[in-house]
Parts: C-alpha cells; sequence; structure tokens
C-alpha cells in the first residue's frame, strides 16, 4: 500500500550542482571582519542559492600544528568550512570573488547531487516525527529547477 497521497510528487534525481568548500582559519579576518562572514556575505550579494558556515572541534593545516577544543586554549583559531552549493557556472563565476579574500587557507570544489526538501515548496509539513504531529511523509523532495 502507497502512504502518499496521489498528487505526491515522485522522488526525483535532483541536479548537478558544484559543492565550494572554502577551509580557512576562524581567526583570518578580512578587513577587521571574519573572513568566513565576508564570503558568506559576497555569495549572498552574488545571488547564490546559499552557504553555510561550520566550526572544526578540531584539526591542522600547513602549519602542521594541531588545534583543538580539547586543551585548555579553549580551541582557539580552529578551522572553519564555509559551504557554497550552486550550479557549476554560478560557483566558477564566484572564485574572483575568493582570489580577492583568500591569503591562506584551501578552497575545493566537488560535483554533487543536490536536492532541495521544503523551503516554499507550498507544501504542509505534516507535523513530522517527534514533533506530536502527524508522523506522515513530511514535505519530500522539492528538486530545484536547473538555473
Amino acid at each position: 500500500m502507497n502512504p502518499f497521497p496521489p498528487d505526491f510528487p515522485e522522488r526525483s534525481t535532483g541536479r548537478r550542482a558544484l559543492r565550494l568548500t572554502v577551509l580557512v582559519s576562524e581567526n583570518a579576518t578580512w578587513h577587521h571582519r571574519p573572513l568566513y562572514t565576508e564570503i558568506v556575505h559576497r555569495a549572498h550579494a552574488a545571488g547564490l542559492a546559499g552557504a553555510s558556515v561550520f566550526r572544526g572541534i578540531e584539526g591542522f593545516g600547513a602549519s602542521s600544528h594541531v588545534h583543538t577544543t580539547r586543551l585548555l586554549s579553549l580551541g582557539q583559531d580552529l578551522p572553519v568550512a564555509v559551504l557554497v552549493v550552486d550550479a557549476e557556472e554560478r560557483i566558477r563565476a564566484f572564485l574572483p570573488e575568493l582570489d580577492e579574500l583568500m591569503t591562506d587557507g584551501l578552497v575545493l570544489l566537488d560535483p554533487c547531487e543536490a536536492i532541495r526538501y521544503g523551503g516554499g515548496s507550498g507544501r504542509p509539513t505534516g507535523g513530522g516525527a517527534g514533533t506530536g504531529g502527524d508522523p506522515g511523509p513530511g514535505p519530500g523532495p522539492v528538486v530545484e529547477p536547473p538555473a
């Protein structure tokens, strides 16, 4: 028996995208502002699909010095990853912005498949599991149309 309503869209394979990962130190700055903040704001201004910043709990880079939250240093200068996913041509058009900002760090480009869930699809969420509501199918995937 199919638990989904008849008009519920079938899962699609998504769309091809490029994942940009920028790895920098949390103490890196651009004009007295955290570098990761500048990258996010420039990605937003460039109209990219979205950006997220993740703070590492441990890591090392070119200096070979291990930074960690477990030492008495209270985790100063931890690694930070800024992730941005969008169509390949839009990500590649954004790379000159990074050229201007980056003095130290690493930029990774990975092809990926993007499937977007929710985000204004207009379909009800149904409460979802663990919310006390109907644990039905939830919002389901919403595949972004090609740009």
